[in-house]
């Protein structure tokens, strides 16, 4: 009973600590990029953002809240002071960097394959020849495989492409370098957190989701159910922490939330509270 208990008591201890514990994007972005130190022109702001130390005068990090010793990055009035995300804002930027170079990835490839495919229209004889001649040497490796190549949807599609005319071939390729052009301005908006950008990528990939949904109607793969999986927690997450399309209130809610996320609004709020009880 004693061990069961103590057991009980590990797994319990366990729990709560994943559960306390918290990924510091702030000390994390400022081990990467360096703190941001900032002495506003307006004195009872400077005051509480500088502290004396034994190795100076330090100013503390609009980022992490750490005091940094040596001389502030830049100056000027608090209100042109940069703009430096800070919690739920700092992670909110860092899925959108990670989302801009999924779809960075996606503009890399799709824009070789519609440059190699525009670049096959007049090599169809030949490839059809090449590909008679390796499709038995590849029968014996896919039996191996459980692979049934006369039954596969991606040997027919190739087939079938050998009988396009140049003209379908370059519209073809053509069209894949407009969808890739669409995941490289997606991917520009999102790295550079516009806000037409987050529009943009929600109404792109919501334009082709349909698309999925009708793809896992002719055959479902674990493949495919992932894709449109993350494509549609990427729009929903898109529309509620950014509040797009009016949801949560807006542009107005989603401005003044990101606002109240600057340190020195912050401390400008806390300097004013004695003088507004006094």
């Amino acid at each position: 009973m004693v061990a069961r208990s103590s057991r009980r008591d590990a797994t319990r201890t366990v729990r709560t600590s994943l559960a306390t514990m918290r990924l510091d994007w702030e000390l994390l972005v400022c081990g990467v990029r360096g703190h941001e130190t900032y002495r506003p022109d307006e004195t009872f702001l400077a005051e509480r953002l500088q502290v004396d130390t034994a190795a100076g005068t330090s100013w503390r990090c609009l980022r992490c809240g750490s005091f940094v010793p040596g001389e502030p990055a830049g100056g000027g009035p608090a209100d042109h002071a940069p703009e430096v995300p800070r919690g739920a804002a700092l992670r909110d930027l860092v899925i959108m960097r990670l989302l801009a170079l999924d779809r960075l990835a996606h503009f890399v490839v799709l824009l070789a394959a519609g440059i190699v495919v525009i670049g096959l229209r007049h090599s169809q004889d030949a490839l059809r020849d090449g590909f008679k001649r390796e499709m038995p040497l590849l029968e014996p490796i896919a039996q191996q495989l459980g692979w049934n190549i006369d039954d596969s949807r991606i040997v027919h599609l190739i087939e079938k492409s050998f009988t396009l005319s140049s003209t379908a071939i370059v519209l073809i390729g053509c069209a894949i370098i407009v969808y890739a052009s669409l995941q490289g301005i997606e991917a520009v908006g999102l790295w550079l957190i516009k806000r037409w950008g987050e529009y943009f990528s929600v109404i792109v990939t919501s334009v082709f989701i349909p698309v999925e949904i009708y793809e896992l109607t002719e055959k479902i793969s674990v493949f495919k159910i992932l894709v449109l999986l993350i494509n549609l927690a990427a729009v929903v997450w898109l529309v509620w922490s950014k509040r797009l399309f009016g949801a949560r209130g807006g542009a107005a809610a989603y401005h003044a939330e990101h606002s109240a996320e600057s340190l020195l609004t912050v401390e400008r709020a806390a300097s004013a509270v004695p003088a507004e009880s006094s």
